[in-house]
């Protein structure tokens, strides 16, 4: 069965679409920005772009009762692949190498409010 789950510690979405759905033991959350909690963008730089990112994913997951351990899958989208190695130095802080979960990093031309990253992620009770 299908399960909105919704987080007072993620910013609101910014469209008609939920945070995140549940279903089959599967959590799969939306895209997430730089947003703080009053919508307004963090873009001092990637590094802190990145950051709140993961902290509205973690309000989520922690929502939904996961945890990052709990992560199977990470789509990360970038503005500039040039960020790579800075996004990845953030993403580390995250997630040990040897437990860390599948992912894929593309640049894309445009994200929404202009910002330089956005993840989206699927997590599952283990």
């Amino acid at each position: 069965m299908k399960k909105i789950i919704n987080s007072d510690n993620a910013p609101k979405p910014i469209g008609p679409y939920n945070q995140s759905v549940y279903f089959n033991d599967l959590l799969f959350t939306s895209g997430q920005i730089a947003l703080d909690l009053d919508g307004n963008l963090i873009n001092n730089n990637i590094e802190s772009e990145t950051h709140q990112v993961f902290k509205n994913l973690k309000a989520i997951l922690e929502e939904a009762e996961l945890s990052f351990k709990d992560v199977l899958k990470i789509s990360i989208f970038l503005k500039d692949m040039n960020d790579f190695d800075k996004v990845n130095a953030v993403y580390s802080t995250y997630f040990m190498s040897d437990t860390a979960p599948a992912r894929e990093t593309v640049q894309v031309a445009k994200l929404p409010k202009d910002v330089n990253i956005e993840i989206s992620l699927i997590a599952g009770k283990s």
